[in-house]
């Protein structure tokens, strides 16, 4: 469905978006330009702190790391929620020609281990959260940032010294060149360790800044966890390239009773989150969106996962902006296609919009070019795509080919170029040789009035294969039961994708990405 586009606040003719090389010179132009104004709002008493203070701490840690033994291009862990010591360990490294591969702190202590041995880092710096973690493989280095009222800041920075490097892990395909490494969604043993390089991410961050004509003016608070790419590119990076603000709610994680609190603190004039979230305040909006009081945003924006078209509809009525979505992995810096903003360009409720910055192709089984409207697998290339994995040639070879990225998910483009996603490939339910996307049918069943949340899930069957199974959560006020469902599911679903089995559940496991986390759903459901 098409939305007429309302007249931008901005002259696209004017807008220019930072100019960046990189990690290293992020808030260069800022500290010159404006280097009193607000970088981050932090902790709980939402304290400013301002480009040349976030510069100047970011330039102590990286003069501290310069006499620890580490070398130019050596990797080291990140291990922080989003908090002022993330952004400022993060900047540090890079200063100091260092690239730093964000971990989540949440993950079991065997897990972070694992990932710190695989990527083969030095040394890894601890934001306050994650002190206590279980011992690591490596030297472990807290840091610690105190903000006072005032908006003066000192870093509790005192690393150590690192012992010869022992060449194990896959850190000795890095160079200076590298930026970060970023660990793709799933367990240790398959999440893949992804390099980007600092031109990789001024590319990301220079698209995003355009896209959505992000400056000074600007500021969000920062929902998504910085360690993808989601948060990391979207929030953090291009608020901070662009001279806006980020506010780090209490604690660095995004808490649903506090968020319009944080959004008025801070003027916030856009955010964005995966679909997950959006749900979760679009069903506590009644009683806590502030409504009239609100700040007013110029946009929202929906990525890490696709968004039902209700939702879209339902929250650009109860939020007064458009509702963006975005599409992108971590393997091409983030973001690869998005909505336009209002003005720029119609917005297709359905869609992810159209390519920003890299080229797109829809390709099929045998590599040529489907038609418009035809589904295939979607290839990508462009200067924000990594080279391949660390660690992982084989799994290189298949996904980067010349220079592109397939993607492994499937869409189809119309005639305006606008991308549909229709789900992934290795998702595909052979219900008796007929192929159903998960993704699809979940679709519609979120479609039904009173389905707050959906998971479609393959179940092994002795006669076709494979059967359809959905896990459903409904909307308590609602009292929508399994029939009204499944005749709901009837009138717009092929009789095969119709769900041969439906459980009603009160929620649905998602990873920290945001995205639903379909090997828990098989094995919590499936059976």
């Amino acid at each position: 469905m098409a939305v007429p586009a309302a007249a931008s606040v901005r002259d696209a003719n004017r807008y220019r978006p930072p100019a960046v090389t990189g990690l290293v010179d992020l808030l260069d132009a800022q500290v010159r330009e404006r280097p009193y104004a607000r970088a981050l709002v932090v902790t709980g008493e939402r304290v400013h702190l301002s480009y040349r203070g976030l510069a100047a701490l970011a330039d102590g840690v990286a003069a501290r790391l310069g006499g620890t033994g580490l070398r130019r291009g050596d990797a080291v862990g990140l291990i922080c929620a989003n908090t002022a010591e993330f952004v400022v360990a993060l900047l540090g490294a890079a200063r100091a020609g260092l690239v730093a591969a964000p971990l989540d702190p949440a993950l079991p202590a065997p897990q972070l281990a694992a990932r710190v041995h695989a990527l083969g880092a030095r040394a890894a710096l601890l934001g306050p959260a994650a002190t206590n973690a279980a011992p690591l493989p490596v030297p472990a280095w807290p840091l610690r940032v105190d903000v006072s009222r005032a908006g003066t800041a000192a870093v509790a920075f005192e690393p150590g010294t690192c012992a010869a490097p022992q060449g194990s892990g896959a850190a000795g395909e890095l160079s200076s060149q590298d930026a970060l490494v970023l660990f793709t969604a799933g367990t240790t043993e398959r999440a893949k360790m992804v390099p980007l390089t600092h031109a990789n991410v001024a590319a990301s961050v220079h698209r995003l800044c355009l896209t959505y004509e992000l400056g000074p003016g600007d500021a969000t608070v920062a929902v998504m966890p910085f360690f993808h790419g989601h948060g990391l590119f979207a929030a953090l990076l291009a608020s901070l390239a662009s001279g806006g603000c980020v506010l780090l709610p209490e604690r660095g994680r995004f808490t649903a009773g506090t968020f319009w609190n944080d959004m008025r603190a801070v003027g916030a004039t856009w955010f964005t989150a995966a679909p997950a979230i959006h749900e979760i305040l679009l069903d506590r909006s009644e009683r806590e969106y502030p409504g009239p009081q609100a700040q007013a945003l110029k946009f929202v924006r929906s990525g890490s996962a696709p968004l039902n078209p209700a939702t879209q509809r339902a929250l650009e009525r109860t939020f007064g902006a458009p509702l963006l979505s975005a599409y992108g992995m971590t393997e091409s810096s983030h973001q690869a296609a998005s909505e336009p903003l209002p003005g720029r360009g119609v917005l297709k409720h359905g869609s992810v919009g159209r390519p920003t910055g890299v080229e797109i192709r829809v390709l099929d089984r045998g590599g040529r070019a489907c038609p418009v409207g035809v589904e295939g697998e979607l290839w990508v290339h462009g200067p924000t795509v990594a080279r391949g994995y660390l660690g992982d040639r084989e799994e290189t070879a298949y996904t980067f080919v010349d220079g592109w990225l397939r993607t492994g998910d499937l869409g189809i483009l119309d005639a305006d170029g606008y991308l549909s996603l229709t789900g992934r490939i290795k998702n595909l339910i052979n219900r008796g040789g007929e192929k159903i996307s998960p993704e699809h049918v979940e679709d519609i069943l979120t479609g039904c009035p009173g389905v707050a949340d959906a998971a479609v899930f393959a179940v092994p069957d002795t006669v076709y294969g494979q059967r359809v199974g959905a896990a459903v959560v409904v909307r308590e006020s609602e009292g929508v039961g399994p029939g009204e469902i499944l005749r709901y599911c009837r009138d717009r679903l092929a009789a095969f994708e119709v769900p041969d089995r439906l459980e009603l559940v009160t929620a649905l496991p998602y990873t920290a990405k945001g995205g639903l986390d379909r090997k828990a759903v098989q094995a919590r459901f499936a059976p």
